[in-house]
């Protein structure tokens, strides 16, 4: 890297830590450090999704992906449509109503409190594994380029992030990520303007190499052959179908149980702000997960005309595929260029970063510290707490993502979904369980927790080969995450039949039990009841 990279990245460093200054002057309570005050127009907010969804995940993996196989890897992100219009008109409406801050308050009103317990610790877990691998990534990008320690690219990175959110909130978070989403799309653009500006025969030249090679084609690897993927149902095997089906639970998974994305939610002004802010995100998150696949499609074109060992070692698997675009940029960008392209890929990890820290500090303050720790204690009180834990999971991210650079993947996607499957114990299950029905208690969602935790355990052993043969799971792992929120459901619903019914208001918490008032004209009167009072309509 030149002056002129360093200099690119440190102005962007500056920016954001401003941005985090300057929004911490309107943190004085909780409510405006977690929800912003609930004032955020649509356009942020959805801009702020966007910033969220799209990670290093997204400007290493995709191009990996792309670059070493194909497109089949694209097939579940095209579930988003769908599910944005399910979660805007059904889903939605159960945060708006009352002053919900965290998503896993509504499992406490539906449940009771030791299910909204188990929801809030799994979202800890998930996230923390997923955001070690993130800052992973970027850190691997930033020591790929820049050959400082990897250790200490990682410890810079994640205590930049945590100290713009830990001061700045919320609010810090949505701006940041609205600045971070243009800087993340400017410079993949000009990363790929750069491929193919170097190609002697550039945009078609891609195309036809990509057509040539089946580079479009949404193939499979089965039995070490590549197969075109069928449509057919099966859970032994990826095919279409099933990747979209994964990609239906996927995507329900966040916009029914992700504080991440709840939270954004909560913080636009209206019911109307929210669902525009969710349109915005899925109508723009298709078109950038194309594009990056399509930048990993083209630096299979380039290396393919400019042939060299280290993209080679990446095709056959000598090396992690995930290095293809630092390998990139590193030997064939100039430089101003480069330091832009690594500003992007930052804003593209800390947007995500940013958002976990702060959802991981709001759950742990509203969910467990308020319940257990802090039932007389003052909201300024509660805010010092949420500083308190946004920095230690900054700290458990930087640890986590130290532990990964000890480690090899050859496919990060891959062993990220596999993990989340075998870990959210059927969260999404017991979200549709009480949207959609009005059975059930906490034992009967307790009983459906144990028997999908019990099969989560036999897929991991299956997974680390710890089993006989004839004892491990007979479909593709890929597929667990269906699998259990479906054992999921289908025990809670057999065992809330079953079980003697406990008298519980419901009003309001499922779809069948609605009482037709305005969404945004009522607020929580008592929240561990799931009862509601009117106020001023907006």
């Amino acid at each position: 890297m030149g002056i002129i990279d360093f200099s690119v990245v440190l102005v962007y460093f500056i920016a954001m830590a401003a941005m985090g200054v300057y929004c911490s002057k309107k943190n004085t309570s909780t409510e405006q450090y977690f929800v912003g005050g609930r004032s955020f127009k649509g356009w942020i907010v959805g801009i702020s999704l966007i910033g969220a969804a799209f990670s290093s995940v997204t400007v290493i993996a995709f191009p990996a992906d792309a670059f070493k196989t194909n497109w089949v890897r694209f097939t579940p992100h095209m579930a988003i449509l769908l599910v944005v219009f399910i979660a805007s008109r059904v889903i939605l409406p159960f945060f708006r109503r009352g002053k919900i801050t965290s998503v896993y308050e509504y499992l406490g009103n539906r449940f009771g409190y030791p299910i909204r317990l188990y929801g809030s610790l799994t979202f800890v877990i998930i996230q923390l594994m997923r955001n070690s691998i993130i800052l992973y990534l970027v850190s691997l990008l930033v020591y790929q380029i820049t050959g400082l320690d990897p250790m200490i690219c990682v410890i810079v990175s994640g205590f930049f992030v945590a100290f713009y959110t830990i001061i700045g909130g919320i609010d810090a978070v949505i701006w940041t990520d609205v600045v971070q989403t243009i800087v993340f799309l400017a410079g993949g653009i000009l990363c790929l303007v750069m491929i193919v500006a170097k190609l002697p025969g550039g945009l078609s030249q891609v195309f036809s190499i990509a057509m040539t090679d089946h580079k479009f084609a949404f193939d499979v690897i089965q039995n070490d052959a590549i197969q075109s993927a069928s449509w057919k149902l099966s859970l032994s095997e990826k095919t279409i179908t099933m990747m979209f089906i994964f990609g239906v639970f996927g995507y329900l998974t966040e916009y029914c149980g992700n504080q991440i994305i709840v939270q954004r939610y909560c913080t636009s002004s209206s019911t109307k702000e929210a669902r525009k802010a969710m349109w915005i995100c899925a109508f723009s998150s298709l078109p950038i997960w194309a594009f990056y696949m399509f930048t990993g499609t083209s630096l299979y074109a380039f290396f393919k005309v400019f042939p060299v060992p280290e993209a080679t070692e990446m095709l056959t698997g000598t090396r992690p595929a995930e290095q293809v675009l630092p390998f990139f940029i590193t030997n064939y960008l100039p430089t101003g260029v480069k330091g832009i392209v690594i500003a992007a890929a930052l804003a593209a990890a800390m947007s995500t970063l940013s958002a976990s820290i702060n959802s991981i500090s709001t759950v742990c303050v509203v969910d467990i510290y308020k319940k257990y720790f802090a039932k007389n204690k003052s909201d300024k009180h509660c805010l010092k707490v949420a500083w308190l834990i946004a920095l230690l999971t900054g700290l458990l991210l930087i640890v986590g993502a130290l532990i990964l650079f000890k480690t090899k993947s050859n496919t990060l996607q891959d062993t990220y979904n596999i993990l989340i499957s075998l870990i959210s114990g059927g969260l999404l299950g017991i979200f549709l369980f009480g949207f959609f029905t009005t059975k059930g208690d906490s034992r009967a969602v307790g009983l459906g927790i144990v028997c999908t935790l019990m099969f989560t355990a036999w897929a991991t052993l299956s997974v680390y080969g710890w089993l006989p043969d004839f004892l491990k799971v007979p479909f593709d792992t890929y597929y667990t995450m269906i699998i259990g929120n479906i054992i999921m459901f289908s025990v809670g619903y057999v065992a809330g039949c079953l079980l003697p019914r406990k008298h519980r208001d419901l009003t309001n918490l499922t779809v069948w039990t609605q009482d037709g008032k305005p969404i945004d004209s009522i607020c929580s009167a008592d929240i561990s009841n799931g009862r509601f009072c009117k106020l001023n309509s907006e």
